[in-house]
């Protein structure tokens, strides 16, 4: 793809969808749009961006592969159990000492994609201190994602594989697959939609888990995100990212390293 013919498509990115693929490592991108090209059968951009102005379920769609949807309950088990033994424990200590009447967490799922990491958080705390008023926050930009997170499914037997029986048996429905999560635990996530990019973030929070998500964006904008990230947090809080993600210099950003995937605010 010519990069006079990448610039258009942003732009015209930029009006239709309200999605800002500048952000976007080009490369990465780029492929991404030759392939769907293609596979949409149009000849020609001009006419693939005709048909998505008059037909929303295209456009919906279009958006929906742009915005990359790839999730799993306790997806990287090693570090879901890392939090739930090491950094969950210490956060409800310090919760617990602020203030001993709402000694609950507030948590944020930035890029919460289907719902599968929300759900995952909830099944977590629900195990480590069920007692507690946490609030959970899940977003995300993609309104395709966001409505099978709120409906609680449906999950295929793939992206429910890494919960034990017990879990499966206390938190989905009967049957499947498809699999669904049951309407009483799905209500105490709150979702909505949100643009990084765009939007203000939560304050004081907890914890906040973003993973597999800045690792498709450019350098420049992967440092925006640490920042506001850290501004997001309380003191001590801490943020979760991806397996394979590293944030380089992480003081930079007010952060420490707090074990793999795991990021401490720098408490001042």
């Amino acid at each position: 793809m010519e990069l006079e013919v990448y610039n258009e498509i942003k732009r015209s990115v930029k009006r239709i969808l309200d999605l800002d693929l500048e952000n976007y490592k080009d490369e990465q991108m780029r492929r991404r749009l030759d392939s769907w090209l293609v596979r949409s059968g149009s000849l020609d951009w001009n006419s693939y961006f005709q048909r998505v102005a008059e037909d929303p379920k295209e456009k919906s769609k279009f958006r929906d592969y742009l915005t990359i949807n790839v999730s799993a309950f306790f997806r990287d088990p090693e570090r879901w159990k890392s939090l739930a033994e090491l950094v969950l424990p210490d956060l409800l200590r310090e919760a617990k000492a602020r203030s001993p009447m709402n000694d609950g967490l507030q948590i944020w799922s930035a890029g919460c994609s289907i719902g599968a990491e929300p759900y995952t958080l909830l099944i977590l705390l629900d195990e480590v201190a069920p007692h507690r008023r946490h609030q959970v926050l899940a977003t995300d930009f993609d309104q395709g994602a966001l409505k099978k997170a709120i409906q609680g499914g449906p999950y295929s037997a793939d992206e429910i594989q890494n919960l034990t029986p017990a879990q499966r048996n206390t938190y989905l429905n009967a049957g499947g697959p498809p699999y669904y999560v049951k309407t009483s635990f799905s209500k105490k996530i709150v979702f909505q939609q949100h643009n990084l990019f765009a939007d203000p973030f939560p304050k004081n929070l907890d914890l906040i888990v973003c993973r597999n998500v800045v690792i498709y964006f450019t350098a420049d904008a992967k440092d925006k995100l640490y920042r506001q990230f850290n501004a997001a947090l309380r003191p001590g809080g801490v943020l979760f990212i991806g397996a394979t993600e590293i944030i380089p210099r992480p003081q930079e950003f007010g952060f420490k390293n707090f074990g793999i995937s795991f990021y401490k605010k720098v408490q001042s």
